[in-house]
């Protein structure tokens, strides 16, 4: 049966199935491509702040009324005005409004860093800064315009105001008696009701963008997943970029057992004996009583490489051993460069002994 339209199974080799991998992960985040709500950040700020407003509102008050004390009573009475006098003012102004706003700013400073870091960790990158022309691209603007995050952010907004209307509606309906008896009371018994009706809801209303915060910032985390997101051709050219192209892995492989096979035959010629199977095994031994406390396994090898082993010794005069088990041993237990073990010794001492031998009725 034929289909009526052919596929071509190589449009889909490309679709963004799989997730990331740990280097996209960290490479995305060293070009400061993170997870990030930025109304969750707000919403932190705005509590802690309104919190810190709250408690320190008393000693805040008393600064401001000192400083608009000072400046009526002794600034507006000055008879002569010159550049000292204003200087002076000046610095005394600047010092005392220091005073006051300086550990509002410092809260609001310590508490937008800590905000970040809950959300990414720390982190310091000069890839968003830099001057791209994609980013001013009108045709990308016009997809931001239309895309599915301008929904989003316009649902958030919405949700937004909805929250806030509703919870300072809510304080206000809580307090509308207060609210009444504002025209009933002094102007400073005003002050002090109208000051704690914008502490409830500035803390009512910063509680409900945490709600809203916390939606954006799961949204936020599938969005940067989906980004993350990668082809299995993408998986493929990252592993051969960082670990490289298996061909020529291969190659480097094969390149470094030949030069370790050639550095291994060279060392056959220096063997005082080759211990074979006789067919399918062979280990080549030396021993220098005055270097080494124990013979030295200087060649091994199974099948073609044992009978090349053999054929070198042969051309060497090397005498060779039939010893079955001792060359299966030796050759699954001893690497090459490495000593006899000790339960070898009784073994290989007897076959060196017959080698020192044959040698010396040569």
């Amino acid at each position: 049966m034929k289909l009526l339209l052919p596929l071509d199974l190589q449009y889909f080799a490309g679709e963004k199935t799989e997730k990331a991998t740990p280097k996209k992960r960290k490479d995305a985040r060293k070009k400061g491509q993170v997870v990030k709500s930025q109304d969750f950040s707000s919403a932190i700020l705005f509590l802690i702040l309104f919190l810190f407003l709250t408690f320190m509102a008393p000693f805040m008050f008393k600064g401001l009324l000192s400083f608009f004390i000072q400046a009526f009573e002794k600034y507006i009475l000055f008879e002569t005005v010159t550049v000292d006098t204003i200087m002076n003012i000046y610095v005394d102004s600047i010092s005392e409004m220091a005073v006051i706003l300086l550990p509002v700013m410092v809260v609001a400073m310590v508490v937008a860093m800590f905000s970040n870091f809950l959300q990414f960790g720390f982190l310091f990158t000069t890839e968003t800064m830099k001057f791209d022309l994609k980013k001013i691209d009108p045709i990308k603007g016009i997809k931001k315009i239309i895309s599915l995050r301008a929904i989003v952010n316009l649902i958030k907004s919405l949700l937004k105001v909805a929250f806030i209307g509703t919870v300072t509606g809510f304080v206000i309906w809580l307090n509308f008696d207060d609210v009444l008896s504002l025209a009933f009371h002094s102007p400073w018994e005003a002050l002090i009701i109208v000051a704690k009706l914008t502490a409830m809801m500035g803390i009512a209303s910063a509680i409900a963008l945490l709600l809203v915060a916390i939606l954006d910032y799961i949204y936020e985390k599938f969005d940067y997943e989906k980004k993350l997101r990668m082809s299995k051709q993408d998986i493929k050219d990252e592993y051969k970029n960082t670990e490289g192209d298996p061909l020529i892995k291969s190659k480097i492989k094969q390149r470094q057992r030949e030069m370790a096979m050639r550095r291994m035959m060279q060392e056959v010629p220096k063997a005082d004996v080759v211990i074979t199977n006789p067919t399918h095994f062979a280990v080549a031994l030396r021993y220098d009583d005055e270097s080494m406390e124990a013979p030295k396994v200087v060649a091994k090898g199974v099948d073609f490489v044992a009978q090349k082993i053999k054929l070198i010794a042969k051309e060497n005069d090397i005498v060779m051993v039939e010893n079955r088990p001792l060359a299966r041993a030796l050759y699954d237990q001893v690497e090459i460069g490495e000593e006899v073990p000790e339960e070898f010794f009784k073994a290989v001492a007897e076959i060196l002994a017959y080698v020192y031998r044959v040698k010396r009725k040569i």
